[in-house]
């Protein structure tokens, strides 16, 4: 106990090892969803889904135990969500790479992240793009993986006559995943403790039922209880790099939007846990930042090596700091418990449906949504680089389509008004590169 006092320094946080892993076992259960709707996304993008069970889980045990030893932050880490959504459904479906050469771009984005964290690049980069911009595209991605669990779940299908329409409310999936979502925003707005897990627990066990009474295509408990420890994907990403450099451009582009969507959403949880626990200075610059970037940017090379999507920092991760989670010991319990998820990967791979995974997408969605609460909508500027960012990413089905046309829309806004001067240098370098991306005749 003295050890963990001293490396941890709970005492001068006020805080104690009771509270550390009651903090910890709080922000896994916050999290512990992701166990099921990631293999579910990116099986969506031809993986296999126990391999990506496997990687989810040993990413989020190696992510949070290093962040917790590195930066000693209450910050527990795993496959992020949106940008999960990003692999499966823009690079590899509408783009058509393989995912292997989804995962060659995650690693390389993620070595990138690691030079910009133990450099001054990390400030650069957060100073040249507009609070705005960073708001639209958070709140985009929540709006578009709301989109997918509406799909998948087919409470929305393709219509010839209009695009899309509503499905069909007589099929026994799509009644299981409108009950989900319902009892989930029911236990979302009561604020009960890891609402959107438990949700999905509910709705399997009802799925379970149903099953078992002949209804079909609903959720079952497994046949066979073995551990599958197999993972495929292991080191797959070597062999997408021929194809993913194939086109110099699309290779930037995709880099570019898993590196961004990473980097500003990691910076945003950390910084909006560092307010909540201190750590943010009188100059409003968060200590600790560069370890805490750092373990995160080595969490997403280690993720892409081992088979999934970009490892990201949770910010389902302050249910634990609302417990009174403060310390690394936080983040490393969460690590251990995702580590021992693995020996009941049988029954979540089993009961994990679309249906059951649909709620999961469309809640966190909506809590992704409000950071449009944050723009200055009476600033026509940042209104309309906002509205193109989130119409563009759900109209054409892309995550990284809405990023390049917010940028865009930013850049020339800020221009017609007279205002060139005030745009950072890098936005007009990125504007150049969304220009020749959108030029090339490989446009998506």
């Amino acid at each position: 106990m003295n050890s963990l006092n001293k490396f941890f320094k709970l005492e001068e946080k006020h805080t104690n090892v009771k509270t550390e892993l009651l903090a910890g076992l709080t922000t896994f259960l916050a999290m512990a969803y992701i166990l099921g709707v990631n293999p579910s996304v990116l099986g969506d993008a031809g993986m296999n889904v126990p391999s990506v069970f496997m990687a989810t889980a040993l990413s989020a045990a190696f992510g949070s135990i290093l962040m917790g030893l590195l930066a000693n932050y209450p910050v527990a880490l795993a496959a992020g969500m949106g940008v999960n959504a990003l692999f499966a459904y823009t690079i590899c479906g509408q783009m058509g790479m393989s995912w292997q050469a989804a995962l060659a771009a995650v690693f390389l984005s993620g070595l990138i992240f690691v030079v910009i964290s133990v450099t001054g690049i990390r400030k650069l980069i957060i100073d040249s793009i507009p609070v705005q911009l960073k708001l639209a595209i958070g709140a985009g991605i929540g709006f578009f993986i709301a989109f997918v669990g509406f799909k998948n779940s087919g409470i929305i299908v393709a219509n010839e006559s209009t695009f899309v329409g509503m499905g069909n409310f007589t099929d026994p999936t799509v009644l299981l995943a409108i009950l989900g979502i319902l009892v989930t925003i029911a236990l979302v707005v009561k604020k009960v403790p890891a609402a959107v897990f438990v949700g999905m627990v509910i709705t399997a066990i009802v799925g379970i039922i149903c099953g078992a009474f002949g209804i079909d295509g609903m959720p079952a408990l497994p046949t066979d209880w073995s551990l599958n420890f197999e993972m495929d994907a292991a080191g797959a990403f070597v062999g997408g790099f021929g194809e993913l450099f194939a086109n110099p451009m699309n290779a930037v582009m995709i880099i570019f939007s898993f590196l961004f969507v990473d980097f500003f959403d990691t910076a945003g949880t950390l910084v909006a846990i560092g307010n909540e626990i201190g750590l943010v200075n009188s100059k409003g610059e968060l200590e600790g930042a560069e370890q805490a970037l750092l373990a995160d940017s080595i969490a997403t090379v280690f993720g892409a090596a081992i088979g999934t999507s970009t490892v990201t920092s949770f910010v389902e991760s302050t249910s634990g700091v609302g417990v009174g989670g403060r310390t690394g010991l936080t983040a490393i319990t969460t690590g251990v418990l995702f580590a021992l998820s693995i020996f009941i990967s049988p029954i979540l791979l089993s009961a994990i449906t679309n249906a059951v995974t649909a709620p999961a997408l469309i809640v966190v969605g909506v809590m992704m949504a409000q950071q449009l609460r944050g723009i200055e909508w009476e600033n026509m500027i940042y209104a309309i680089s906002t509205f193109i960012t989130v119409i563009s990413m759900i109209l054409t089905y892309s995550i990284s389509n809405g990023i390049a046309f917010g940028f865009i829309a930013y850049a020339i806004s800020m221009l017609a008004a007279g205002k060139a001067k005030k745009v950072h240098p890098t936005v007009w370098v990125l504007l150049v590169i969304f220009v020749l991306y959108f030029a090339t005749p490989y446009f998506m």
